[in-house]
């Protein structure tokens, strides 16, 4: 077995992410594969040790295409545990750390899990006895102990295309998150190419991973630098001045970053001091990207920036290369080869070139569907009537311009109608950041009974400015902006809400605004 061997298997239409890494081992036993703040591990080292938790969950009596519930803050421990149960035939399924414990329960619950990997600072939060009837590995005091003995090996797997890979659970505020399924065929189509990309600059593979392993946009920073042979170190807790220490010392050439920590690294002091020369890569998704943070970050860090557009359940991937394209920073790119996406009115019928509309997209990256929720599942799809195809809802309103760039206008469900008309709060916020005190724009629709809903925003403002000058930065705003667009109240924030991944989170805005408003 040769590198250029392993560079043929990931050639081919579809293969097993576990034999690539044993492969791995095999080629360069002594290379460092995984580094976290405790320490490093080799490539040898890693594949023994997925050998050995494959080899004792099944012999614990996991099986076949049975999930594995791994919960905890991300360390080398924990991609030992996802990566030990996709060897053994079984499904990585992260759980979401900020999620209360009855969603942990209603999760562990929905995957079918019968193991949980979990930490100690995780578990003495929750309670010894959280969630008994599962085998508790507690990944940083038992998981070497728990291990099957040395030189045991576990029972052969060879993944079909249709073989489940990983769940990977919706950030969802309320009720339990949706489980979102992805097929080993899926995530081989999504990440070989990508590791091809990595290994085609000659050089060997770094990579920081800095959000959750319990997020599918941690995913590109992880899997796709193991598949290229590379090495990946795992942050548990995003710091800007580790990022940027960890960074100019491992000579890092591959990251992806949300937008709030690109804003963070922009936003920190000694930024300058370091040295990031090593860059080659940098991506982003999750969240939405501001042209302007695009530009500050093409001019400050070395490297090409590459936006990903997609959803976790797949559907049209679109990519900005914004290092190639600084005229179309406003957008998100185009579909990437192998997507297709289309635009739908709300009676699901094709709108006209600029438009905006519902955004539906496809492509050989989609889930196999909701983990037990077959009807969820559906209404996740639209299908084609002319042609019988299954295309993916992205949930989002977009348009695109004449040279095919996707350009969203905002989310769906964010969408509000006011007096009958539409109003897309992207066009708000954009209005309001043009005001030089306001840091940061949000805006939601509030239940209204005489328009049904109206707008209401929420500002962060510049340092230094009085709270009581929302009420001149609403009047100018609502002064440039149509009669049917006007903001009802807007109201100042210390800081807006967000998801561990950066995501808005616009439901706690909406119940803020519920709390402190009246609205007529």
């Amino acid at each position: 077995m040769t590198e250029n061997d392993i560079a043929a298997r990931l050639s081919e239409p579809f293969g097993s992410f576990p034999q690539v890494i044993a492969d791995w081992a095999a080629v360069q036993p002594d290379q460092i594969a995984l580094r976290d703040e405790q320490g490093e591990l080799t490539w040898h080292a890693l594949n023994e040790k997925i050998e050995l938790i494959a080899a004792k969950l099944q012999a614990s009596g996991l099986e076949r295409g049975q999930s594995v519930a791994i919960l905890g803050t991300s360390t080398i421990p924990y991609a030992l545990a996802f990566l030990g149960a996709v060897r053994a035939g079984g499904v990585a399924a992260p759980l979401t750390t900020s999620a209360s414990a009855d969603q942990l329960k209603g999760m562990a619950a929905d995957s079918g899990a019968r193991h949980l990997f979990i930490d100690r600072a995780k578990l003495t939060e929750l309670g010894a006895v959280f969630m008994p009837d599962l085998e508790h590995i507690v990944l940083d005091e038992e998981l070497d102990a728990w291990m099957a003995p040395a030189e045991t090996r576990p029972e052969p797997f060879s993944p079909t295309e249709s073989d489940p890979f990983n769940i990977i659970y919706s950030s969802g505020t309320t009720g339990i998150p949706k489980g979102i399924v992805h097929s080993h065929q899926m995530r081989w189509r999504q990440f070989t190419g990508t590791a091809q990309a990595f290994r085609s600059g000659g050089q060997q593979v770094i990579s920081l991973a800095s959000t959750p392993l319990y997020s599918n946009t941690t995913m590109i920073a992880f899997l796709p630098p193991l598949l290229a042979g590379g090495t990946v170190r795992i942050m548990g807790k995003f710091d800007t001045k580790r990022w940027l220490a960890h960074a100019q010392a491992d000579r890092t050439n591959v990251t992806m970053l949300v937008p709030v920590q690109y804003q963070r690294l922009m936003d920190e002091p000694s930024f300058d001091t370091f040295d990031l020369s090593s860059l080659v890569a940098k991506y982003c998704t999750s969240a939405p990207f501001s042209a302007e943070l695009k530009r500050e970050v093409l001019r400050r860090m070395p490297g090409s920036l590459i936006e990903i557009y997609s959803m976790t359940e797949g559907g049209v991937v679109c990519l900005l290369q914004a290092h190639e394209f600084p005229d179309k920073l406003h957008t998100v790119g185009r579909p990437a080869p192998g997507s297709e996406l289309k635009v739908l009115d709300d009676e699901d019928r094709p709108v006209l070139p600029g438009t905006p509309g519902n955004l539906v997209g496809r492509s050989g990256t989609m889930m196999s569907g909701y983990k037990n929720q077959p009807g969820k599942t559906r209404e996740g799809y639209w299908t084609d009537p002319d042609t019988g195809e299954t295309w993916q809802r992205m949930g989002d309103i977009g348009r695109i311009d004449q040279d095919g760039f996707v350009e969203l206008v905002g989310r769906a469900k964010d969408m509000i109608i006011s007096g009958g008309f539409n109003i897309f709060p992207s066009d708000l916020e954009a209005a309001l950041e043009t005001d030089p005190r306001v840091q940061e724009a949000a805006v939601v629709g509030m239940e209204s009974r005489r328009w049904g809903e109206t707008p209401v925003g929420f500002v962060r403002l510049v340092p230094g400015t009085p709270a009581e000058a929302v009420q001149s930065i609403m009047a100018e705003t609502n002064g440039k902006l149509g009669k049917t667009q006007r903001l009802a109240a807007l109201l100042p924030i210390d800081e807006m809400p967000r998801s561990h991944i950066g995501k808005l989170l616009k439901t706690e805005l909406r119940t803020r605004a519920a709390a402190e408003l009246t609205i007529d």
